[in-house]
Formats: C-alpha cells, structure tokens, sequence
C-alpha cells in the first residue's frame, strides 16, 4: 500500500507543480537573451549586408550567439537587488531547505559568482525543462486522440514508432491513449525529479556563506544582548519608581488630614518620579523601534545623590556614607556600581517597608565597595534562593568585570547586600 502512495505522491503534490512553475519561469527569461545574441552576431559576420548564405549565418549566429547568451545570464547577477529577487521565488515556488534561508544582496564577489551560476542552472535547466513539456503534451495529447483520427500516425509520429510502426485498423492503436497517459506521467516524475535537484541546489548557491552565517549568528547575539540590558534598564529604573511611588502614595494617604504638607510634598514626588519613570520607558522604547536612541544617558556614581533624594522623599530613614573618590572609579564600573545600589534600595523599600536602609560605598585605589543594609521582616529571614532576578542581573554583571556580590539576611536580623569590585588603576 506504502509503494502506490510513494508512486503516486510527485503526480498529485503541489510541491511539484509549483517546481515546474519556477522552472518554466527561468526558461522564459532564458529567450530574450537568447534571441539578442543570435541577432547581434548576425549583424556582426553579414556587416548588415548579405555577404552570407542565411541558412550558414543562421547556424553560425546559433552556435557563436549561445555562449555570448550565457555570458550575459552570469553577468546579470551583478544588477543589484537580482539575488533577493531569485530567493524570494526560490522561496516561494521550490520550497524545501530553501524555505529556511534568506537571500539577502552578496556583500563579496564569491556571493556574486554564486548567483550567477543559479541564473545559469537555472535558465538552462528551466529552457530544457519548457521543451521538454512542450514536446511530451503534445506527444500526449496526440496518442490520447489517435484512436479517433482517420490517419493517426500524422497525430503521433514518436508515438507510431513506440507502437512498433504505423498502427493498422484493429491492431495495436487501443494502446496509444495508455501511452500518451504514460508520457503525460513521465514528464510529470521528469519535472519533480529536476524540481527536486533545483530545491537542494538553491541553498548552495543562493543562502548565506559560512562568513555571512558567522555575521548573521554574531548580529543575532548582539540583539539578545541589546535586549537583555534594555530589560534590565527597564527592571531597575521603573522597578525603583514604582516602588517609591507606591511608598509615596500610602505615605499621603496616611497623612493626608494630619499633615497637608507633607502629603502636598509626597504627591509632587510621586509626580517626578512618574515623569523620569515615562522618559526611561520612552527611550527604551525607542530603542526597541530601532529609531534613534535618545539623548538619556546611563546612570552612573554621579546620579547616586538624586537616588538618595528621591528615597528619603519617601519618608525612608536613608544613611548614606561615601568613602573616596567616585570621580576615580571607572565609568563601566560605576555603572554597575549606580545599579546595585538602585536596587538594593528598591528591594529594601518592597520588601521591608519604610524601614531604615544604611549605604556605604568605600572608594579605593582600584577597588570599590558597596554595602547596603535594612531591618529584614520576620517573612524575609529566610535566604531566598539565588535572589530575585535583578540581583541575579547584577551578580553576572559584576562578575564579569570581576567582582562579586552577595546578598543574604545576616545574625543580627538584616538584610545585607555586600558587592565589591577590583580593577587595574592605570591613572
């Protein structure tokens, strides 16, 4: 049951007709430069005059024009915008590996030489593809009709032949429609044969090189990591502001009858805070739309004081101790370094409440230090597990400039978040 199947699949797929489409195509664009080469050197060895028999400078011009047509296939391939052109209807009418690639313009001559070679394949072997079609259902059709015909062998002189010479009255002409379906059936497995061969031949000459997939691979890794520090810009800075002014408003609620002013106060705070929380995510955004990115730069150690600002404005108790020079650290360094301390307050401010948060940083000769503390709730004594995925953020990012950071509740009842940096001072 499996062999019938198997026989019968090239007949009734789409695959192969769309196959024989893409090839038809490519002998139809093979005539025009065909037909301009046999006419140029035609009026090249005549001189526009009849110095030549016609019939000789006929099968000359044939035979000198062919190679002269060819040439002019290869060097189409160096027409910009060709290559993406023969992939797309590679794509779409042969399918197969070829429907995982992108043909995109060749950046070297190698890609340009490769091009040419499947506009060559691919007119040649589509021209021969055309003839044969046009030979085998005219063949078809005429042993489909001989039985009806009152001089068949004028409907099937291939077909005649086939049948062991001229069919007679009575003989073996019954047989010519089971030929012709025979023919017909051949240039079907004939075509989806060549189909077949074209669609594994498209990814060699019209997919991507090894270097070009190096590129594409090594673009892809750069858009994930464009990505992942676009999803930690948006993790810490509007994490933080939501933070505060989830803090600000249960603040203003609380004393809202008791102390107009200070809830006037922690309304504006949260009014700032919402603002530089919509221009974070309007950069990032346009980041993300591949538009030109803003004009934002990175937080580093020199915003550290607005940070501190905007927490106090919570009402939080914040104790700040800066050891050092911050102008001496580097500015990866202080980065990062801006980033750890956002968000260890932002998780002090969810997770512990208005309680009090002490940050030291100690600013050394090729070494910083940040440390930061707060009351840890009686929920939060526990050590969480490898931390929550904005410290798990920093800890890769810190060990990859060869730092270190720990955070974890310690004996006497806090939470503490240690990080520590080194680097080669060249200064």
């Amino acid at each position: 049951m499996d062999l019938p199947r198997r026989l019968a699949a090239p007949l009734l797929s789409t695959a192969t007709y769309a196959r024989w489409a893409h090839l038809v195509l490519g002998g139809v664009v093979l005539l025009p430069y065909a037909v301009a080469a046999a006419v140029l050197v035609s009026l090249l060895l005549t001189g526009g005059t009849a110095l030549m028999d016609p019939q000789d400078a006929g099968m000359t011009s044939l035979v000198l024009g062919l190679p002269l047509a060819l040439a002019a296939v290869v060097a189409t391939a160096w027409i910009p915008g060709v290559r993406t052109m023969e992939g797309h209807l590679a794509r779409a009418l042969l399918g197969g590996p070829m429907a995982d690639h992108q043909a995109g313009e060749p950046a070297t001559w190698r890609g340009r030489v490769r091009t040419g070679l499947w506009l060559l394949v691919h007119l040649v072997v589509g021209f021969a593809v055309c003839l044969g079609t046009m030979v085998g259902l005219t063949e078809a059709a005429g042993l489909a009709m001989a039985p009806l015909a009152a001089q068949p062998e004028q409907l099937m002189p291939m077909g005649a032949r086939l049948l062991g010479g001229p069919p007679v009255a009575g003989g073996r002409l019954w047989a010519a429609p089971l030929l012709g379906a025979a023919v017909l059936a051949a240039v079907v497995y004939a075509v989806a044969l060549t189909g077949a061969g074209m669609a594994r031949l498209a990814p060699v000459l019209l997919g991507p090189s090894p270097a070009e997939r190096l590129a594409a691979a090594q673009q892809r890794v750069e858009a994930l990591a464009e990505r992942n520090r676009l999803a930690r810009e948006l993790h810490d800075s509007i994490g933080h502001a939501l933070s505060v002014v989830t803090l600000q408003a249960g603040a203003a609620a609380r004393v809202l009858d008791a102390d107009p002013a200070f809830a006037r106060s922690a309304l504006e705070a949260i009014a700032e805070q919402a603002r530089t929380a919509a221009a974070e995510l309007d950069h990032v955004l346009g980041l993300l739309r591949e538009e030109r990115a803003g004009t934002t730069p990175q937080r580093d150690l020199g915003d550290l004081e607005r940070l501190l600002e905007a927490t106090r404005a919570t009402g939080t108790r914040l104790e700040a101790r800066v050891e050092g020079d911050l102008a001496r650290v580097p500015g990866v360094v202080s980065r990062e370094a801006y980033r750890v301390c956002q968000e260890a307050i932002t998780n002090a401010l969810r997770h512990g409440g208005q309680v009090p948060v002490s940050l030291r940083l100690r600013a050394a000769e090729g070494s910083l230090e940040v440390e930061v503390a707060n009351p840890a709730p009686a929920r939060s004594r526990a050590p969480r597990r490898g931390g929550g995925r904005g410290l798990r953020g920093a800890r890769e990012r810190l060990r990859l400039l060869g730092g270190t950071l720990s955070a974890g509740p310690d004996d006497d009842g806090h939470w503490r978040l240690r990080a520590a940096v080194t680097w080669k001072d060249t200064r």
